[in-house]
């Protein structure tokens, strides 16, 4: 681990999965451009790592989901907290805990910092709006500042005693940085007359072994009735790509892997099947029309249908405060509902306009690029205060 430079002051930084760590990534490069006095070591991917953190493990070790699940896995997740603690107590702490998403363990990360004294910066909050409400009064007592993406958020944490600030939403940033720079169609071969359809199967091994399946067998049925339709399935970096290979050989479906970015892919395909999760703002971004699934074991579904009570689990209907693009859920998640609505993304033209329409709205209101930096600069501010 690096030592503590006379300018420099050490962040802590833990991004539990795939997502948190692409947001925590553009964070630190924003960092770097602007020159400010943080340097960056944590828990991250190959994103947060290129951009110049220090990795003591992976995020993938953190990143499982559903109740099941998480007991499956909960002696690694033990002793990972573990050596995170053992950093905040340590005679050369960090001069800043800086947590990405991932509440239910960075919550309990955040009280040992509390305890020793190190200040929290939370980036992507919770989401109370959705469910457990009363850990907004546990954040008030362990975070010192919040770094919001949702511009309804702040009002949620009005009477607590921390600052809560709305910095933008930081696909913006990814997305304005990252415009399609290939045209996927002659890169691969792809006739321009065939539908192209996006299968993007989410980030973390628990939704490609409850989702995947369902995805290949909705592509089949496109198939059937759009027999030139060709399929691309960009390869999230936390996912096995054999693994995700060898299952589309067994298919023998007209789906080409890539590693372009989601944007890339999205631009290029005329409708995409999407596993629900940021993938689904990415896509918004890109105004292409989408469904949008979820499928979980069945215990974990039962216990967060009891959890959660938002009518919409996907972030793009979250946004718009009312159903943009359609979601199929459990049972609802079979590949006879999300063939006939992929086809219909591509055959009525009425209906697709409407949802093209629909994401134009979203993006209107999650507003202008530069999260990364304010984000940024509320981490160097507090770093300065508490040493000033």
């Amino acid at each position: 681990m690096q030592k503590k430079t006379n300018t420099m002051q050490r962040v802590l930084i833990v991004a539990g999965e795939s997502s948190g760590d692409l947001h925590g990534g553009n964070l630190i490069k924003a960092a770097r451009d602007l020159h400010l006095p943080l340097e960056f070591y944590g828990v991250g991917g190959c994103r947060m790592r290129d951009a110049g953190c220090e990795i003591l493990f992976p995020a993938e070790d953190l990143a499982v989901m559903g109740l099941t699940e998480v007991l499956g896995h909960l002696p690694t997740i033990y002793n990972r907290f573990k050596r995170l603690e053992r950093q905040l107590r340590a005679a050369d702490k960090p001069d800043l805990l800086l947590l990405i998403d991932y509440p239910g363990f960075n919550l309990k990360l955040a009280k040992v910092a509390r305890a020793v004294g190190v200040p929290v910066l939370y980036y992507i909050a919770p989401k109370v709006w959705a469910w457990k409400k009363g850990r907004i009064k546990t954040i008030g007592e362990r975070v010192d500042r919040l770094a919001l993406i949702f511009p309804f958020e702040p009002v949620l944490y009005a009477a607590e005693k921390l600052q809560a600030r709305y910095v933008g939403n930081p696909l913006l940033d990814e997305y304005a940085a990252a415009l399609p720079v290939s045209d996927l169609r002659e890169k691969f071969p792809i006739s321009a007359g065939a539908p192209l359809i996006g299968i993007f199967p989410g980030s973390r091994r628990s939704e490609l072994k409850y989702c995947f399946e369902t995805l290949l067998e909705s592509a089949a049925l496109i198939l059937q009735q759009k027999p030139t339709a060709r399929f691309v399935l960009p390869v999230a970096p936390s996912l096995d790509p054999d693994l995700i290979k060898s299952k589309i050989d067994e298919s023998q479906l007209p789906i080409t892997l890539c590693q372009e970015s989601i944007y890339t892919v999205a631009s290029a395909c005329d409708a995409v099947l999407c596993v629900s999760g940021t993938v689904t703002l990415q896509t918004a971004l890109c105004r292409t029309p989408m469904a949008v699934l979820y499928k979980a074991a069945q215990l974990s579904y039962l216990v967060g249908s009891w959890l959660v009570k938002i009518p919409h689990f996907s972030l793009v209907n979250i946004v718009a405060g009312g159903e943009v693009v359609r979601e199929f859920l459990q049972q609802r998640a079979n590949p006879q509902n999300l063939s006939e609505e992929i086809l219909r993304l591509l055959d009525d033209h009425e209906y697709r306009q409407q949802v093209i329409d629909g994401l134009e709205t979203v993006c209107e209101q999650l507003g202008k690029p530069g999260c990364s930096e304010r984000v940024a600069r509320m981490a160097a501010e507090m770093v300065i205060n508490e040493r000033g």
